[in-house]
C-alpha cells in the first residue's frame, strides 16, 4: 500500500507589492520616442524606449543614439528610502546612480559623476511631461549643488514610424 501524500493548499496570491501610487509617478516617460535636440527641434538624435518592468515595479530605458552612443536605465521607487534610484549605463564604459524625487510634477534624480581624474561633479537630471511629449534636461555643479550649468536639453517625441509603401 502506498502513502498518501499530503494536499498541498495553494498559498493565498499577494497583492501586487508596486501599487502604490509612488511606483507610477515616473509612468509619463513610458513610450516609444524620437528624441530631439531643443535647440534643433526637427532633427532626430536619437530613438528611445522606455518600458515598464517586473509587474510595474520598475522601469526600463533603452536609449540609442546617432552617433553610436547607447545607453539604459532601470529606474524603480525605492520605498525603504522614500526616493526615486535609476541607474544608468552606457556602452561608452558609463555608470550613473542617480537618486531623486517626483517635485511639482517633474522627475528629479541627482548624481555624483567621478571623472577619469579622480574628481567629481553632480549631475541632476530633469524630466517633464509637456503635452504628451518630454523634455529632459541635464544640469552639472562643481560647486555641492550652488550653481548649475547646462549640459543637455533634449525633447522625447512620440516615434512616427516611416510609412511603407
Amino acid at each position: 500500500a502506498g502513502r498518501a501524500l499530503p494536499t498541498r493548499i495553494a498559498a493565498p496570491s499577494a497583492p501586487p507589492s508596486c501599487d502604490g501610487a509612488e511606483y507610477h509617478q515616473f509612468d509619463f516617460f513610458e513610450g516609444e520616442w524620437d528624441a530631439y535636440d531643443f535647440g534643433v527641434p526637427d532633427s532626430i538624435i536619437a530613438r528611445n524606449t522606455v518600458t515598464p518592468m517586473l509587474g510595474g515595479c520598475a522601469v526600463r530605458e533603452v536609449y540609442v543614439q546617432g552617433d553610436g552612443l547607447q545607453g539604459e536605465s532601470f529606474s524603480t521607487y525605492d520605498a525603504s528610502r522614500h526616493l526615486w534610484h535609476q541607474s544608468w549605463v552606457t556602452n561608452r564604459g558609463s555608470l550613473l546612480l542617480l537618486d531623486g524625487r517626483l517635485e511639482g510634477g517633474r522627475m528629479v534624480l541627482t548624481a555624483t559623476e567621478h571623472d577619469r581624474k579622480g574628481g567629481s561633479s553632480l549631475l541632476r537630471g530633469i524630466w517633464i511631461p509637456q503635452h504628451g511629449s518630454v523634455r529632459e534636461t541635464a544640469q552639472r555643479s562643481k560647486d555641492g549643488g550652488k550653481t548649475w550649468e547646462p549640459v543637455f536639453d533634449i525633447v522625447f517625441r512620440p516615434h512616427k514610424a516611416a510609412s511603407g509603401s
